[in-house]
């Protein structure tokens, strides 16, 4: 019965797979480039900085379905197009990403940013090449927690209508099955190991001086 479940729904389990991994990580890309401004402002500037980290953390508050009901009123849009969601999902990714970059930068030692400003790097410059790549373990430690966080909260949009692996919630719920809830949470636990296994990946491959220093 499951398996023949899961076969005959095979094309439609695969659509909300897809969806469900674009919801998740075109947000987590547009919040990770809008916190490293942001970040490095607040790792700054620390009266600045504790205005943005303190407003970053209230909006992580807000109830993740209310945002997605809120915000077609306030752009104007369908309450069953996508880009609330992306939006939504960029907002609580900023809120989670802010102090993280904040405090990756934080992390880095005086003396390399010295010996960077040394070479004369000034600015964005030294924040581009020298400050950002020292702070990569910390930002994919932060990274890790929001990409796991966003496959979750992304389920939630199946309850105004926007299809994804959340719609096998509802689907199952209505049709009184237990098959398409656990396929759903299944491939959510999957889709959440995935992609952060992804960015431990990537984290080791953007600091290549960590390995040598592991083989030492």
């Amino acid at each position: 019965m499951t398996i023949d479940w899961i076969w005959s729904n095979l094309g439609q389990i695969w659509n909300l797979l897809l969806n469900h991994l674009w919801l998740t990580v075109v947000p987590t890309i547009i919040g990770l480039v809008v916190s490293i401004p942001l970040g490095w402002w607040a790792h700054r500037s620390p009266r600045g900085g504790a205005l943005v980290i303190g407003t970053a953390g209230l909006l992580y508050t807000i109830p993740s379905l209310a945002l997605f009901i809120l915000l077609p009123a306030l752009l104007g849009t369908r309450i069953l197009d996508p880009i609330n969601v992306v939006i939504a999902l960029t907002v609580y990714t900023l809120a989670l990403l802010v102090r993280v970059v904040a405090d990756g930068l934080g992390s880095v030692p005086h003396e390399t940013v010295a010996a960077a400003e040394a070479m004369g790097y000034r600015g964005w410059q030294r924040l581009l090449l020298v400050e950002l790549p020292v702070a990569v373990p910390v930002i994919v430690a932060g990274l890790r927690v929001a990409v796991v966080s966003n496959v979750s909260i992304v389920t939630m949009a199946a309850l105004i209508g926007i299809p994804q692996l959340g719609t096998l919630f509802t689907q199952g719920f209505q049709l009184r099955l237990m098959v398409p809830l656990v396929t759903g949470i299944a491939l959510c636990v999957a889709l959440a190991i995935l992609l952060d296994q992804l960015l431990v990946h990537i984290g080791r491959i953007a600091t290549p001086w960590r390995r040598r220093e592991v083989a030492a």
